[in-house]
């Protein structure tokens, strides 16, 4: 039997943690901070002295300011805070009897930090002329009166910034420190190592978070904790500079540098005349979203100052004045152009506009920046044009932008990128780069209420955007930003430096973030990791905004119960660490970890309760009503829990948990939380068929009486019947004895055959207690192959005949050869994890991959490494992945099998030409090849993507094959065709598979 994921994660993470046990305060970085002197460090405080901190009178604004949080982080970690001086090259404003210091600028705009360089021969090429490159180490005589000093050095603006904020992340000060209220670890010394730290240009140049639908959560918690009630004159937003200030700095933080702001009743530029100064001096580079051309919000200041129709064909006059406006207003600012346009509301262009309007209209706006930059060059200023949706059918119906305008590429708003460059489109100067998402509302679905996204999904997909050069510009809709904290800080760190994270290695990120966030042992944060793992897994398995009742089989593989078991697991040991952390601790794991857990947990239970609720009312079972109570109890926790988030701090984050998730009818948020529909069944009245219901297990009927799903006519249906062989994971079958009204009764349960055990053999039912579970298991040694027996349950009640149910169970002995190695059939299937392969081999450097963690079940694996050569074969040459298994039966399909391979979802991110595909083979029979990804529209997505249960809503594609297959051994053999096919799970039908949301547990291996 394989490792059961919870452990096998927890496990995969405390290696990792112990592995990265040095550098617990940072999070994917190298370190140059200890806590203990010694002979190869620099002081920062020590014996309660803290070493001060001189900067450059003529250094940016926006380092002078965050020069002040990094003395603000050092009191905070030490309680001693240093002196912060600005001072000149007049040696008598830094002489200090050969003291130490530690000076910060950046190279050419500080000339303190140049007269360093100047007199010490300091080595800065390895980051002069690097884009928020930066170094830092210990420098003996830098200047006159300063004995030896810690140099911080930024190549630009941002980069002496993100140097300073590196470090007051390694001392100890989270990100997070305000937006999720994590405290600070004290420490009375604090070091950093003589050689400091430094790191290059960040893989992605600019990386963007975006505020989106931020109604109705940060909209009005924003409007609570930022205004007096009435937000700004025009709009009415929240969203002042009080607001955002604190957003800059998180961003900066987490190594961002680029934000869309929030656009659907606001507008950055209007709402505070200090926003967009502000964003410049704190070192933020503003755009507007994809929808929003030449920053000006769109449709909110149309609204209030266009003039017409936003219809550039007719109204292109007071458009363009439009437009002027925006680029006015802004361009003594850093700014990222938006370019092109889309219809009102965020919706394509009114039918007849074509690709010769569009390239017109992005003529135009070039000549407004030509206009109002005065010059005849605008290479040089960031354009983006967002190839979202229709617009991407724009540029493959051959629309063109000039080549220094940057292509942003889009997903389909659920994770999986639509396309990235091909080969002939990576040598644009304006470079290529991703919108992506974490929230979003559309079809089929709303999601934007809880974290529903897994960072190994994110990481898979941006890995390959990386190997294709789209690494200009990242954006992640973030929605209300809360609860997406972690999701937010993979993106923007993966961005900052993509070279640190593999598959192997990706997991560590959650492990090392959760041991900063909360100061825990190794073992603790590996545990929060796997409760986060697991609970974002089985919320990306299906958004919670799409659950229903009936998400999880109630009958077959015992799915819901499973289902719900790991999650009151994850439950535990949310509550285990949260009860066991200090009370400063708490509100922040409150909100990252516990909040998530227990509103999952939560909803699940109350989605899975009334699908129980509703089938065993209609099997006539009194329990039925507990579930009804249980729905009712969860309802009210539901709502519990978010004003449990709402009271934390008292109230800080009042509002932040609005959304509602509740019972959606389409696609679109429901105006108010409404309890699953339950029913009840009438508990004073027997049922018509008498005092016992049995419920063989897989059955969604119930015996005696009629019931439309004991046989297809629904009356007069022959007894129910239970069959085991020796290969069902479960190991045995059950049936469930249960009250058919109010009167109580015993019960026994008889089997004609010594080879059965029964657990339970009798019990008492009653209103109080109105269910049994019976287990019936085999005793195999004495059953040759197949054999039938019967049981037979008896109840006896006072007043009332006896009463009696026989259930067929036939034991079909199926046995192996001695030698056999690999999957074996139980249960009419084989179904195999893809992770378990029996053989691997590699081809031109590509070998089948395991991350960890991805997909709906275990993991997922793929070709890597990703490659920009986009290497890909004809079935049977390339790289491959084997399975060994054991079949008893292929008689139930005429001699063949059907094979399901779960694939994760994407997209044909090389064109539709090159579809992706993988082929299988059974021994050495012919490899069949299917390209699963049909052509669509330009701009479209394929018609199977869509829906309640489509690809993306069901978070899989399952790609079916059939074979001719005899009983024996044999070996499945997966090829690769196209690159980045993900396979999480192979499921080899012999006519049994039932169904399942999840597909049938994993088959026995020996």
């Amino acid at each position: 039997m394989s490792t059961p994921s919870w452990s096998r994660w927890a496990t995969t993470a405390t290696l990792g943690l112990i592995a990265l046990a040095g550098s617990a305060r940072a999070i994917g970085q190298d370190t140059c901070v200890t806590f203990e002197s010694s002979l190869s460090t620099f002081p920062i405080v020590s014996d309660g002295e803290a070493t001060p901190i001189l900067l450059s009178v003529e250094e940016w604004p926006g380092v002078q300011r965050t020069a002040f949080d990094f003395a603000a982080d050092i009191h905070a970690v030490t309680g001693v805070r240093p002196a912060l001086k600005n001072v000149t090259l007049n040696a008598s404003s830094f002489e200090s009897g050969r003291s130490n210091a530690v000076i910060v600028g950046t190279l050419g705009k500080s000339l303190l930090i140049d007269e360093v360089v100047n007199r010490t021969n300091l080595d800065v090429s390895s980051i002069e002329g690097k884009w928020e490159a930066f170094l830092a180490k210990e420098v003996a005589d830098p200047l006159p009166g300063v004995k030896s000093a810690y140099v911080v050095i930024g190549a630009d603006k941002r980069g002496t910034i993100f140097a300073l904020y590196d470090h007051s992340e390694q001392f100890g000060v989270s990100p997070w420190n305000w937006w999720a209220d994590v405290p600070t670890t004290k420490h009375p010394e604090l070091h950093v190592t003589s050689s400091g730290c430094s790191h290059g240009s960040p893989t992605v140049k600019y990386r963007a978070i975006f505020l989106n639908d931020e109604q109705p959560a940060l909209q009005n918690w924003a409007m609570e904790k930022f205004t007096n009630g009435t937000g700004a004159a025009l709009t009415g937003s929240p969203f002042n500079h009080f607001f955002y200030t604190k957003l800059f700095e998180l961003i900066l933080r987490l190594k961002g540098n680029f934000l869309w702001p929030a656009m659907w009743s606001s507008a950055f530029g209007v709402d505070d005349p200090q926003n967009q100064p502000l964003a410049d001096w704190y070192g933020i580079v503003m755009g507007n979203s994809h929808e929003e051309p030449m920053m000006r919000s769109t449709p909110v200041e149309w609204n209030l100052f266009g003039e017409g129709e936003w219809d550039y064909a007719t109204n292109e006059q007071n458009i363009y004045d439009f437009w002027v406006e925006g680029v006015e207003r802004s361009k003594s600012y850093e700014n990222v152009y938006t370019m092109g346009m889309r219809g009102a509301g965020d919706l394509p262009l009114s039918e007849g506009q074509n690709i010769e309007l569009l390239q017109k209209v992005v003529a135009d706006q070039r000549k407004l920046l030509e206009n109002a930059y005065n010059t005849t060059d605008i290479t040089a200023i960031p354009q983006v044009w967002t190839l979202y949706k229709e617009v991407q059918g724009y540029y493959d119906d051959g629309m063109q932008v000039p080549d220094d305008v940057t292509l942003l590429w889009s997903d389909d708003n659920w994770g999986n990128i639509r396309r990235l460059p091909l080969v002939t489109e990576r040598n644009r100067t304006g470079g290529a780069g991703v919108y992506y998402h974490v929230d979003f509302v559309g079809d089929p679905r709303d999601y934007k209420w809880i974290t529903s996204s897994q960072i190994e999904k994110t990481f898979e997909q941006m890995s390959t955007a990386v190997a294709r050069d789209a690494t200009r510009m990242w954006v992640l809709n973030v929605g209300d930003l809360k609860p997406y904290e972690l999701h937010a800080e993979f993106f923007l760190s993966y961005g900052w430096n993509a070279t640190r994270w593999t598959p192997a290695n990706v997991g560590s990120f959650v492990s090392s973030w959760a041991r900063r966030e909360f100061d825990l042992s190794a073992s603790d944060a590996a545990e929060v990791a796997a409760i986060i793992h697991n609970v974002t897994r089985h919320n990306a398995r299906r958004k919670p905004e799409l659950w229903n009742a009936t998400t999880y089989s109630l009958t077959n593989y015992r799915e819901a119960d499973i289902v719900l078991e790991g999650l009151q697991t994850l439950s535990a040991a949310s509550n285990r660490i949260y009860g066991a952390l200090p009370a400063k601790m708490k509100p922040a794991f409150f909100q990252l970890v516990h909040h998530p857990v227990q509103a999952s947990t939560t909803l699940a239970n109350m989605w899975i309760a009334a699908g129980i609720n509703n089938l065993r009312a209609s099997q006539a079972r009194v329990s039925a009503n507990e579930y009804k109570d249980r729905v009712e109890k969860l309802f009210d926790q539901d709502y519990a829990l978010e004003t449990d988030y709402h009271a934390l701090l008292d109230g800080k984050w009042d509002h932040m948990m609005d959304q509602t998730h509740v019972m959606y009818d389409y696609w679109q948020q429901p105006m108010a939380n409404t309890m699953p529909f339950v029913t009840k069944v009438q508990a004073k009245k027997q049922a018509l068929a008498g005092a016992m219901r049995i419920i063989p297990e897989g059955s969604s009927g119930a015996w005696p009486g009629d019931n439309k799903n004991n046989c297809a006519q629904g009356y007069g249906c022959p007894n129910p019947s239970l069959a085991l062989d020796p290969f069902v994971p479960a190991g045995n079958r059950f049936v469930d004895v249960s009250a058919g009204g109010p009167t109580p009764f015993t019960f026994t349960v008889a089997s004609n055959v010594s080879w059965l055990d029964i657990a339970p053999a009798k019990g008492s039912i009653s209103p109080s207690a109105p269910e049994k579970r019976v287990f019936i298991s085999v005793n195999w040694d004495k059953v040759t192959g197949a054999e039938t027996a019967l049981l037979t349950f008896n109840a006896t009640a006072d007043d009332q005949p006896p009463l009696s149910v026989a259930v067929t169970f036939t034991a079909n002995h199926t046995v192996l050869p001695p030698d056999f190695k690999g999957f074996v059939e139980g249960d009419g299937t084989v179904s195999i994890e893809a992770a378990h392969a029996a053989r691997n081999t590699t081809v031109e450097g590509l070998t089948w991959t395991e991350i960890p963690g991805l997909g709906r079940t275990l993991s997922g694996v793929t070709p890597w490494p990703r490659g920009g050569d986009e290497l890909n074969f004809t079935a049977g040459t390339g790289p491959s992945i084997e399975y060994d298994f054991y079949l008893f039966n292929t008689y139930e399909q005429g001699g063949n099998v059907t094979i399901n391979t779960f694939v994760s979802p994407s997209l044909n991110s090389l064109g539709d030409d090159c579809p992706l595909g993988l082929a299988l083979q059974i021994d050495d029979g012919e490899p069949q090849t299917s390209f699963f990804v049909p052509a669509a529209a330009p701009g479209s997505l394929p018609s199977v993507w869509g829906g309640p249960d489509g690809w993306v809503a069901n978070s899989i594609i399952e790609v079916s094959q059939v074979f001719p297959v005899q009983p024996g051994a044999h070996t499945l053999k997966v090829w690769m065709v196209e690159p980045t096919v993900v396979v999480q799970k192979i499921v080899i039908d012999t006519g049994g598979v039932k169904p399942s949301y999840l597909g049938p547990p994993e088959s026995i291996r020996v």
